[in-house]
Parts: structure tokens; C-alpha cells; sequence
């Protein structure tokens, strides 16, 4: 039989995915799956787990959050054993916004995702590198980046995508007023200024919002999205750079290109935000594409519906 790895956090969202493991689980087995689960126990044991044991088995499915994905992918990227045995990976979103999910077409129910993760159609798409470290879909600094992995757990179980709204306006004020003074190089061009935000992404989708790293995205291209903000000098200004972000219109206080290699530096140290986790506080980002460097299952070719 064909091997399975189910590797899940528990914790993850509202902890639902307790409830529906024993569906989940006969779904594999029913798919035809010999199958080994797995609760993680700690940050990065996902990680782990998938870099020491990940060649024994077929299909790696892992269920959580963005964080939960970004250690799983990024156990098969360090490993010694994985360009040798592309194992792909299903996804049974159950974090708390799930933008990765979003971009490749999950549904949000966990039976119906269990479905598409052994039934789906398989997708190389590209990964990210932040310095030593690997990102699935964004990597980020400034205003609000910082909400994610400051918001409460129990808060996020309760509220949702909400409990990030929640936190977003508490912060509103002080992270409005910080700029950050960087050199920029892409595309062998330079560019230099003072930002409130910046963003590098492989998603349809960031923060729950669709289309804010612009048009036309293509997670196997080989190309980043990124996006800069300036700081606004007023209410209408702010005004002006949501519409830009989430409509689409053109302003000057926001800058977006596609890259597949980008370095930023700056004099003082930055706080960077990978997949929804500190990703540390550096002076030099060096961001590269891996193109079509994972293989996972999508949802593509299948017509789900809700159980």
C-alpha cells in the first residue's frame, strides 16, 4: 500500500480538527493509504518530522495554519533527500486565515479538504527563501505585519480572521508613524526611499485580502509580487493607498513590480514577518524565488461541496 504521513496541529484555529480525525483518517485509508499520524508537540516539530522521515512515504498531508505548511515545506527543503523523491503535499487548512489555501483553490471544510488532499490534482509551485530560512506565500515589513504573531491564540480561536482586524486597528496609530529607510535591488535596478510597508509574495491572497499583491499572480512563474507603501501625510492619503492596495487604482505612495530575486538593505535592523511568523530583525534580505519547487495537491480539478 501507499504511505501516508498525516501531520496535524491540533491547536490550530479553533482546535476543530480533533473532532473530524477519524473521518479524515478513513478517507485516507479508504483512498488507498496505509496511514501514520502525527500531533506535533512543539514549534518546528513539523519541521522536523517531515526532514528525518519524510522519504518513507507517498503523500504528506498536514493540517494547521500558514505556520503549520511553512514548517512542512520547509523540513522537505532542507532535507538531503527530497529533489531525489518529490513528495508532494496536501493541505487541510484550519488556521485562522489561510491565505496559501485560498490561492490554490481549498475548501474551507475539513472533510472536503481531506477529499482534494488525496484526490486533487498535483501542482509544482514556487517557494521562497528569506535569507536561511524558507517561505511558502509572503514575507513582510512594517505597519501591521506584526498582528499575526502578537494576536492571542485563544483570541484568534474565538474570533477568527476578526481577532487580526482587532489587533490591526489597536495598532493603527503607533505602526502608522514608523518609516523604514531602505536600498532596494531587483531586476538589476536600485531603489532607495522611506517605507511604512513592504511585502514580497506568491499568493492570491495576503491577510485575507484577495488581490492586494496586484494582477495576474502566477505561483509558478518564477516571480515575486512586491509591493511598497509610502507613509501618508493624511486621512485622504490613507484613503488612497487602500484603494490602490485593494481596488486596483494607481497612486504614487505605492510602488509594485515582479522580481524573482530581491535584496534589501538597511542602516538599522528590521523586524521581517515570513508566513505569519517573526522572521527575524536584520539590516540585508536577500529574497530568491525557487521556482515550481514543491509539489502540491490542489483543488483545481475537482467540484467540492460541504458536509
Amino acid at each position: 500500500m501507499k504511505r501516508l504521513l498525516f501531520i496535524y496541529n491540533a491547536k490550530s484555529g479553533k482546535a476543530q480538527i480533533r473532532k473530524h480525525l477519524a473521518d479524515i483518517i478513513d478517507i485516507f485509508i479508504k483512498a488507498g493509504y496505509r496511514v501514520e499520524a502525527y500531533q506535533t508537540q512543539s514549534r518546528e516539530d513539523a519541521m522536523h518530522q517531515v526532514e528525518k522521515r519524510g522519504k518513507s512515504f507517498d503523500l504528506i498531508v498536514c493540517s494547521g495554519g500558514d505556520g503549520t505548511l511553512n514548517e512542512v515545506i520547509t523540513g522537505l527543503m532542507r532535507s538531503d533527500w527530497y529533489y531525489e523523491k518529490r513528495v508532494p503535499i496536501g493541505y487541510i487548512p484550519s488556521g485562522s486565515t489561510n491565505d496559501f489555501a485560498n490561492s490554490i483553490i481549498l475548501p474551507k471544510n475539513v472533510i472536503s479538504a481531506a477529499n482534494v488532499a488525496v484526490n486533487g490534482k498535483k501542482k509544482s509551485v514556487d517557494i521562497g527563501s528569506f535569507n536561511d530560512r524558507n517561505f511558502v506565500y509572503v514575507a513582510a515589513f512594517g505597519a501591521f505585519t506584526d498582528v499575526s504573531y502578537n494576536t492571542p491564540q485563544d483570541l484568534k480561536n474565538i474570533l477568527g480572521h476578526q481577532a487580526y482586524i482587532v489587533e490591526g486597528l489597536k495598532q493603527f496609530i503607533p505602526t502608522i508613524t514608523s518609516t523604514y529607510h531602505i536600498k532596494l535591488i531587483a531586476n538589476g535596478k536600485k531603489l532607495e526611499g522611506d517605507f511604512i510597508y513592504g511585502m514580497v509574495s506568491n499568493s492570491n491572497s495576503v491577510g485575507g485580502f484577495k488581490g492586494i499583491s496586484g494582477k495576474n499572480v502566477g505561483l509558478d512563474d518564477g516571480l515575486f509580487e512586491v509591493t511598497l507603501v509610502k507613509q501618508p501625510s493624511s486621512p485622504f492619503e490613507f484613503q488612497e493607498i487602500i484603494s490602490a492596495l485593494l481596488l486596483g487604482k494607481k497612486s504614487r505612495l505605492v510602488c509594485q513590480f515582479k522580481t524573482s530575486l530581491l535584496k534589501v538593505y538597511s542602516e538599522d535592523k528590521i523586524d521581517w514577518v515570513v508566513d505569519g511568523e517573526f522572521g527575524g530583525s536584520v539590516k540585508k534580505a536577500v529574497i530568491r524565488n525557487h521556482c515550481r519547487a514543491i509539489n502540491v495537491v490542489t483543488g483545481e480539478n475537482l467540484i467540492y461541496r460541504k458536509k
